[in-house]
């Protein structure tokens, strides 16, 4: 598997890679019903992803990493190499979403890419890793406990005040 930031081409992204994104998101439905990011989850259309995937990108500090497999974009990866708000003393980079595709999932595939995630900014020199994961998300903080996350403290997310667990791993 190989991971390949995102990158906006003339201050756009790329038709094909959109599309291909938009996919993704597509088959995490329950992910979207979950979280409310999107105002209908059964048809999240490609402007929404370019516009959610364009706030993600405006953040300093920010990437987008596309996951692939054998050729097909199997994930994706949104980190953030410092805490959004300049207020926070925190010295850990986070993972802001990992996304698998749903017709992907139980293979690897998100375990694969976190590990991949957490290799990047061990080579930067960095110490943690954080996440914040929604609480009403039981596979989420599984998966993110099997990976060697812990429980910091439980705390609304910044955007849409909704209950978290902010997890951390030692890198």
């Amino acid at each position: 598997m190989i991971l390949q930031p995102l990158v906006p081409v003339d201050g756009a992204l790329p038709g094909p890679v959109l599309t291909e994104v938009a996919t993704l998101y597509a088959t995490n439905r329950a992910f979207f019903e979950l979280s409310g990011d999107f105002p209908d989850p059964a048809r999240i259309t490609v402007e929404q992803v370019a516009a959610a995937l364009a706030d993600e990108l405006a953040t300093d500090g920010s990437e987008v990493l596309l996951a692939r497999s054998a050729g097909r974009l199997v994930g994706l990866a949104v980190t953030l190499a410092h805490h959004p708000d300049p207020a926070a003393a925190d010295p850990d980079p986070w993972i802001g979403l990992l996304l698998i595709d749903s017709t992907a999932q139980r293979t690897g595939h998100g375990r694969t890419v976190a590990t991949l995630v957490e290799d990047r900014f061990r080579a930067a020199g960095r110490t943690g890793l954080r996440i914040a994961v929604l609480e009403g998300n039981a596979s989420g903080l599984a998966f993110w406990r099997a990976q060697g996350y812990t429980l910091l403290r439980r705390a609304p997310d910044r955007e849409h005040g909704r209950p978290c667990q902010v997890m951390r791993k030692a890198l």
